[in-house]
């Protein structure tokens, strides 16, 4: 076998319609575009959205709500979660960097930790955020909290 002698295998290719090159080739005269009409001719596009003339959907649906750019959204984080992190690999801090290493959140993600559960490790805690919950517990186990 050489690379001249390749060639697909047979019945898998066919020669391409040349369309609208004489009557003798079966598809002159209309070149299979039928009569008139916008579709007949060259250059022709419908609009995107375009329903035949039925008024199209996103006219149909109203208009509501907006986004609001100035959003900040934070990746959420009880701190019963922080609690097993601290019993699993004995941190004595907690920050971002380390929870990424948990693959509990992802690398540019703002990190907010929720009261949810309970805490009872001494631990250093480094978030975006912090609930008023989340923040008095960490304290009353002698923890310390650091907003970044």
């Amino acid at each position: 076998m050489k690379l001249n002698e390749l060639k697909p295998a047979s019945g898998s290719t066919h020669s391409e319609r040349r369309i609208g090159r004489g009557q003798g080739s079966g598809y002159g005269g209309t070149s299979t575009r039928g009569h008139k009409g916008a579709k007949s001719r060259s250059g022709y596009s419908k609009k995107i959205g375009f329903e035949g003339g039925q008024m199209p959907l996103q006219r149909r649906v109203p208009k509501f709500g907006f986004k609001n750019i100035n959003r900040k959204e934070y990746k959420s984080i009880n701190i019963d979660v922080l609690q097993g992190l601290v019993e699993k690999n004995g941190w004595s801090v907690i920050s971002p960097e380390n929870l990424m290493e948990a693959g509990l959140i992802s690398k540019n993600d703002l990190v907010k930790i929720l009261g949810n559960g309970s805490i009872s490790a001494k631990v250093e805690v480094k978030a975006h955020a912090f609930s008023k919950s989340a923040e008095a517990a960490i304290e009353a186990a002698q923890g310390s909290v650091v907003k970044l």
